[in-house]
């Protein structure tokens, strides 16, 4: 798995750093995604896929670029 995330397109809803805090987090900042892990373990994965899900903006993308989980 790999994540990419696009900060110019992020509304700072915070659902990512919600979902899976270990992968993501906020800026103090802006309020807007900090990408922690852009290749987490397996066990992380359900939880990246469903920030992605839950993003209000589509500033999360996530691929298995070797079809794995």
């Amino acid at each position: 798995m790999k994540i990419t995330t696009d900060v110019s397109r992020c509304i700072g809803a915070g659902m990512c750093a919600l979902t899976a805090p270990e992968v993501f987090d906020q800026s103090e900042d802006e309020g807007t995604v900090v990408l922690l892990d852009e290749t987490p373990p397996p066990e992380l994965h359900a939880a990246a896929r469903r920030a992605q899900q839950l993003c209000p903006s589509g500033a999360i993308s996530v691929s298995d670029p070797e079809g794995g989980s």
